[in-house]
């Protein structure tokens, strides 16, 4: 892995940073130094749900970093961008973006409300867009800018839609993005890039609605991905762009090879990701 201190003085701004993978993404740059804008919704503490804005800029303080905390629901466009402006007045740039939130229910056809569905792609597709064209006039003055989005490879294989067409939709929207944009951007200097996990993630979706503590007991911890994510974004934005990546293979390729304390319990039956 590279030196500590890649990402000091270097502006991310995360969405759904409140906790899980949005959160491990930055606390890892906060040890170098970085600032981080949290945006997130949860401002007020959730009863299933650990976490808010608020404690989550005191553990990137704690870390090392500075940290701006943003209560941003994401449908929201003028949220969306007035949290970018603050954050630009504040830090006076933004670096990195990384589209992190998102809304989950693995249901079929029949049985996913279209309250659900309108929520899954104004959250997961449409926040992605519309953080990354609100970041993009910033990003394009930055020395070594980037996009990373939290979503899966592109595979239009009838399997990853069947159980649950309304999720994978949204998701795929968001790496859809990463196709366009990538090659939109290339010409100045912007990485777009998508990074996912080879397994199942201790998450909060996963303890509360994806199986619990037997899941969590067969998952790796947010900072398999959060390790990658720092791999990714500390390299070259100009070479490094358009990639579907999975957070194993990305530490492999930088020297990692035992990722056993990246497991929840060290030597369990690890859980593959549904995408993969």
């Amino acid at each position: 892995m590279k030196e500590k201190g890649a990402l000091r003085g270097k502006t991310l701004f995360i969405t759904g940073a409140s906790r899980g993978i949005g959160k491990a993404i930055g606390l890892r740059a906060a040890r170098d130094g970085a600032n981080v804008v949290i945006a997130a919704k949860t401002a007020e503490t959730h009863p299933k749900l650990a976490g808010t804005v608020f404690t989550a800029a005191e553990e990137i303080h704690a870390a090392g970093g500075k940290a701006l905390a943003c209560t941003v629901d994401i449908r929201f466009e003028a949220q969306v961008r007035a949290a970018v402006e603050q954050a630009i007045a504040r830090f006076g740039g933004i670096d990195i973006l990384v589209n992190n939130a998102s809304a989950i229910q693995l249901t079929g056809t029949l049985e996913t409300p279209m309250k659900r569905f309108d929520l899954m792609h104004q959250i997961n597709t449409r926040g992605t867009f519309l953080a990354s064209q609100a970041c993009i006039p910033h990003l394009k003055k930055a020395p070594n800018p980037h996009i990373l989005n939290i979503s899966p490879p592109l595979n239009l294989e009838a399997r990853w839609f069947a159980p649950h067409v309304a999720y994978t939709m949204a998701k795929y929207g968001m790496s859809l993005c990463v196709l366009g944009m990538s090659e939109e951007l290339r010409d100045r200097g912007v990485a777009v890039n998508a990074l996912w996990p080879r397994t199942v993630i201790a998450t909060a979706a996963v303890e509360n609605l994806l199986g619990g503590d037997e899941t969590v007991r067969r998952s790796r911890k947010p900072e398999i991905v959060a390790d990658a994510a720092y791999a990714i974004l500390t390299r070259d934005s100009r070479s490094c762009t358009g990639n579907f990546f999975i957070d194993e293979e990305v530490l492999r390729a930088e020297g990692v090879t035992d990722l056993t304390p990246y497991s929840v319990v060290p030597g369990s039956d690890l859980l593959a990701d549904f995408f993969l």
